[in-house]
């Protein structure tokens, strides 16, 4: 998809969407501003991993 079309389906998904989620894409966004791709792919791995594994770390914890 082009950078057109992703801006484009994205406002379309944003119609719908409740306004909390709203707040938290846009405090989102303003996080990765500024940030380096790796930056943000660290980011994102480590919030997929905490995800992933949260029944886990959960029992390590105690």
């Amino acid at each position: 998809m082009s950078r057109e079309e992703v801006k484009s389906a994205i406002n379309q998904l944003l119609e719908d969407t409740p306004e909390q989620v709203l707040h938290e894409v846009f405090d989102y966004l303003q996080s990765v501003q500024g940030k380096s791709i790796q930056s943000v792919t660290l980011s994102q791995n480590l919030r997929t991993i905490l995800t992933e594994d949260k029944e886990l770390l959960e029992k390590l914890a105690k």
